[in-house]
Order: structure tokens, then sequence, then C-alpha cells
């Protein structure tokens, strides 16, 4: 029997419309409608992100105007393998961080420590040249005024996040206060609601499309359509100081993070050491995770990530990079040991047509190892 040829121009648009609202990264949906001009016409474009004007949610009521800013991380690769250096993408991927203001405008962040290259992501850029995969995304809550980060909102996140939202009307913002209170407000409203007044919460993702919350036992809960938590899990058998939820390959983790009081830069305590545990959902129960195998877990303020180590040059898998403006280092769980980074080029090797297209790439970087070496 002779092969089947299938024209997939010919699909019926019923089926093209289920297999692209399958994804929910707005990459993805870019990629489904670069196919040819059928999948193009079968479902719409993606919705660009559009920063809207928020008040700031603590206190309660404050009239100071702010505006929520889009952050993603992508995992570029150079599809054509011919470039024999290895410090480039042509033989392992880059991690880049693309910060969207509105308006179209986008521009280029250091992944692991935040600082920006005030320079706009490249427009000219050929994007049939890499791999393009969404790792993670955050938002950020900054001032109208000189785009100033809040002080005092530890983090930001939005709900429903997909590429098929279909009005920003339909929008609610979770913010979780530095003093570990969870509040929300849907666009357009001027207030914002306490979610729970009576625990302290240490961190906010979204997980299989619902908003999860982990308090300071390290009791898991869902937030529903009603602004309810609904408990998902008990609490971890030890107590640290700050824990982080992080999704790798679809299970859900708590790290804990445990810092050292004797030990402070900034009149800040530092970390010393983390607890990792996996949540068994068919049992109820946390397990005890001793070793990451090739996966690197990311914690940062405005979000935490897992990526594969060995899809990047210079990372090192079972290893937890931590990346706050006054706390960074590398733990490793083999040795149980935290230091600090000791080549801070290696997470961002942007990929060589960027930087021989535009020199001003090469000038930012240099300015931001200048800045890292300077604080360290």
């Amino acid at each position: 029997m002779g092969e089947r040829r299938v024209d997939w121009s010919a699909l019926p648009i019923e089926l093209l419309r289920s297999i692209a609202e399958a994804s929910q990264d707005r990459s993805d949906v870019v990629r489904f409608r670069s196919v040819c001009a059928s999948w193009r016409s079968s479902i719409p474009p993606v919705r660009k992100f559009l920063p809207f004007v928020l008040p700031l949610p603590y206190p309660p009521g404050s009239s100071r105007r702010t505006f929520v800013s889009h952050r993603t991380f992508y995992r570029f690769k150079l599809l054509d393998d011919v470039n024999p250096n290895p410090s480039t993408c042509s033989s392992k991927s880059c991690l880049v961080k693309v910060e969207e203001v509105g308006l179209g405008l986008k521009y280029l962040l250091d992944p692991l420590s935040n600082l920006s290259l005030g320079i706009p992501f490249p427009k000219r850029s050929n994007l049939l040249d890499y791999q393009v995969v969404e790792v993670s995304k955050e938002y950020k809550l900054q001032s109208i005024i000189g785009r100033m980060p809040i002080v005092g909102v530890d983090k930001l996140v939005l709900f429903p996040d997909s590429a098929w939202n279909s009005s920003v009307k339909d929008y609610v913002i979770f913010a979780l206060s530095n003093e570990g209170k969870l509040a929300y407000v849907k666009y357009g409203k001027r207030n914002w609601t306490l979610v729970d007044d009576l625990c302290r919460y240490d961190d906010i993702i979204a997980y299989k499309g619902k908003p999860y919350v982990v308090d300071k036992w390290g009791i898991v809960s869902w937030i529903d359509s009603s602004m309810k938590l609904i408990e998902f899990s008990p609490p971890i058998p030890d107590f640290g100081n700050q824990k982080h939820l992080v999704e790798s390959r679809g299970e859900l983790y708590v790290v804990d993070r445990f810092f050292d009081t004797e030990r402070r830069l900034h009149h800040l305590p530092k970390t010393f050491t983390f607890d990792v545990y996996k949540l068994d959902q068919e049992c109820g129960r946390w397990v005890t995770v001793e070793n990451l195998g090739d996966r690197v877990f990311i914690l940062g303020k405005d979000s935490s990530f897992s990526v594969s180590a060995s899809e990047f040059s210079g990372w090192k898998g079972n290893c937890i990079y931590l990346t706050y403006e006054d706390d960074k280092g590398v733990f490793d769980l083999e040795t149980g040991e935290i230091v600090d980074f000791q080549d801070w080029s290696h997470p961002f090797r942007l990929p060589p047509s960027w930087l021989n297209s535009n020199p001003r790439l090469n000038v930012g970087l240099r300015r931001i190892m200048c800045m890292v070496q300077w604080e360290d």
C-alpha cells in the first residue's frame, strides 16, 4: 500500500480551531498562524497585551496610579547548527527575557538579574531561524511616572492567563504584599479586596489554569471563581522562612528557603539552604526531593519556574538559582552548598545575529556586567 499524502492546508476549520485552542501560549498561536493561509484565517490573531492602570493595592483605597507590565522568558535556539563555537546559541539554547510595556514596545532584560539592557527587542530578527519556546511569564506592578517598581508588592499574577482571553475586562489581578497579604482587583474596579486576612501567604502561581497559593506553613490552596480558598495539600513536614511554588513538568513543588539571620546584606538575611518537596496528589502528601536530575529551579521575587539544564549553555542540573536582588546564589542539592554566581554572562548569551545587527546589545551587556560586579 502506497503512502497516503495529507493536505494539511485542507483540514476542516473546526479541527484547526481545536488544535490551536489546545495551546495557551501566545508564541505557539503565532507559530500556528504562520503555517499557511488557511491555518492563519482559521483563528483570530493573538490580542496584544495592553497594560492597564490599577490603584496601588496597599493600603487599600490608595489613589496612587500604577500599571501592569508583562514579562516573558523564552528559550531561543538557532536552528542552523553550523557554528562550531560552543559558547553561542548554535549548540545550546539561550534564555531571553522580554518586557512588554504596551503599544508594541518590547525591551530585553537580563533573565537572572532583571537589569534592563535599555534597548528594544530586535524587530527584524527572522524567527524562522530559531526554535522559540515560552518558558515562563510574570507581571510587574510599576508606577506610571518613571516606571519604578512598587515597594511592598512582592508578586503579581494575572487570571485568566491565556492567549485566548477575549477581553481585558475578564482579567483579575492578584497581588501578594511583603506582609503576606493576598488581595485581588477586577479590571475596571478602583478598590482591592483581601482574599483572606487571617493567614500569611508566601507565594502564588498559575497552575493548571487556576491560581494556587502557599501559606507560611506550607499548606497549598487554590482560589475558585468566588474567590474562596480551597485547601489542596497538608502542611509540609518542616518550616523554613520562605516558601516558593514551582511547577516542573506538570508537577507541583514547594521549595522551602531557610535564612541565616546572622549573615545579612543591606540588613536583609541571606539564604543558606533549601528543602524541596513534591506533592503526591493521589495520596495527598508531600515527598522530600533529594535530586532534581537535569532540572534547574529558578526562584525570583516576580516568578519561579524550572528549565532543563542540558538545553542551556553553562547551566548545571540538580541546582536552585536564587535571583533576588539582595540574595543571589546557586544551591547544589548534591553538595548541600550555596555559592555565588561564578559567571554572570553564561545565562544570557544572545543569538550571534542579534549582536552583529545591534552593537548596542554589546554595550548593554557590558553595562550589566559592571553593575553586577559593583554590587558583589
